[in-house]
């Protein structure tokens, strides 16, 4: 049902989505060029990796020592803009269609915290990952790691399609009115340590 509930709703948005797309692919190539998309291994549902595709929003700019500069000096101007609507999941969506991702789920977080989850935590991984989820809609990059995987198990716990369709009229809401985009401080989520450290 939850698969089917996903498939309904890209097609029944997808006149509105495409144009969208294609007026995105158009200004990444004018201002950063190809390669157009970002593409990262992510766990899905049971741990199982895939590759996650989004619009790409930063340079591979390296510093005099040949290290990648952090993620403030490298975001583009237009990358921002995609960050600050969420516009650059979009790209997700074809994960969706291939069955990696649900369009409601625990967010796919990097393969390199598999390790450093709980065993609570790890059940985030019961459920497909999605391009939006219980903790975005509750204080996405405001919050704690501890409280997004809190937040992500009720999820795994509790869903159901009436849900999905409350948190994505909520992620809708929060879309226009650029709530909880970014952490004051920070260009993107800060990085996982584990439990035993400071998050």
């Amino acid at each position: 049902m939850k698969r089917l509930f996903d498939l309904f709703i890209i097609v029944f948005l997808s006149p509105i989505i495409f144009p969208i797309i294609v007026i995105i692919i158009l200004i990444l190539i004018k201002e950063t060029g190809f390669p157009i998309f970002f593409k990262q291994s992510r766990p899905g549902f049971n741990k199982k990796i895939f590759s996650i595709l989004k619009f790409r929003s930063m340079t591979d700019e390296l510093d005099k020592e040949g290290v990648l500069l952090s993620d403030e000096f490298r975001i583009t101007k237009f990358g921002k803009i995609l960050r600050s609507t969420s516009l650059d999941e979009l790209p997700s969506l074809w994960n969706v269609l291939k069955g990696d991702m649900s369009l409601v789920g625990p967010r796919p977080l990097l393969e390199e915290y598999l390790p450093l989850y709980s065993n609570e935590q790890a059940r985030r991984h019961e459920v497909k990952p999605g391009i939006t989820g219980w903790a975005q809609v509750n204080g996405r990059n405001g919050i704690s790691w501890s409280q997004k995987f809190k937040f992500d198990v009720w999820y795994v716990d509790n869903h159901t399609i009436w849900l999905d369709i409350k948190i994505i009229c909520i992620t809708i809401k929060k879309v226009i009115f650029r709530e909880g985009i970014n952490k004051l401080g920070y260009v993107t989520t800060g990085i996982f340590k584990g439990n035993g450290r400071k998050k």
